[in-house]
C-alpha cells in the first residue's frame, strides 16, 4: 500500500474512533411536552465569577431534547461559557416534526429552515418551542458533565437567567423571553443542576 494511502486509511480510522456518531435516536411523538420555568427577580445579589460580576434576572428551569451542541476555546464568552444547548420542547421534542426542518448551527447562534410550506406555517410555534442557551457551569463537575450531552439527550437543568458584566465595561444579557429571535434571543443560564438521559 502507498504511504499516502495507507496515512488516509489511518485518518479515517481515527475519526470513526475518536468522533463516532453523537446523535442519539429517538422514536416519533412529543418528548417534552412541559414549557420552561421562569419567575423574573428584582435586585436580587450579584456575585464574583471569573472576574466578572454574575447578575441574576430570573429562576429558570427547563427540561427540553438537545438539538444541537457547540463547545468554545476561543473568544471572552468562552472563559464564561464553554457550551451552548440548542434545545426544543413541545412540537420540538417531536422527531417527525423536526425532520421537517434544516437546523444549524453557527458562532452562538442557531439557524433553521422549513423543507416544506406545512413546515414553514409553523413559524411561531418553533420560535416559541426552541431556544438557543449560552451555558454558564456553576462547578467544574457539572461543567463536565454538561460537556458529555449529545443531541438527542432528553436534559433538565434550573439555575438563573443572568447578565455579566466586565470591569471594563463590557455585558452579556440573558433574553428573558421565549418569544424573540435574532441578536440578543440567547438565554445566558447560570446552571446550577443537571439531569440527562
Amino acid at each position: 500500500m502507498k504511504p499516502l494511502t495507507v496515512s488516509l486509511l489511518a485518518g479515517l480510522v481515527a475519526l470513526v474512533y475518536f468522533f463516532p456518531e453523537r446523535r442519539i435516536a429517538r422514536p416519533p411523538g412529543v418528548l417534552v411536552p412541559e414549557e420552561p420555568h421562569q419567575t423574573n427577580l428584582k435586585d436580587a445579589a450579584p456575585w464574583e465569577h471569573k472576574s466578572y460580576r454574575i447578575v441574576p434576572l430570573a429562576t429558570f428551569s427547563i427540561r427540553a431534547r438537545v438539538l444541537l451542541e457547540e463547545r468554545y476555546w476561543l473568544g471572552r464568552e468562552s472563559t464564561l461559557s464553554p457550551l451552548d444547548l440548542t434545545v426544543g420542547w413541545g412540537l420540538m421534542s417531536d422527531q417527525t416534526v423536526l425532520e421537517q426542518y434544516r437546523i444549524t448551527r453557527g458562532y452562538r447562534r442557531f439557524w433553521w429552515q422549513a423543507r416544506n410550506g406545512a413546515a414553514a406555517a409553523l413559524k411561531n410555534e418553533v420560535i416559541t418551542h426552541s431556544a438557543n442557551i449560552h451555558i454558564i457551569p456553576a462547578s467544574d463537575d457539572l461543567a463536565r458533565s454538561l460537556a458529555r450531552l449529545r443531541p438527542g439527550n432528553i436534559v433538565e437543568m434550573g439555575g438563573l437567567l443572568v447578565e455579566a458584566d466586565g470591569r471594563d465595561g463590557w455585558k452579556w444579557r440573558s433574553s428573558l423571553t421565549r418569544d424573540d429571535t435574532g441578536d440578543g434571543a440567547c438565554e445566558l443560564m447560570w446552571v446550577e443542576w443537571m439531569r440527562a438521559r
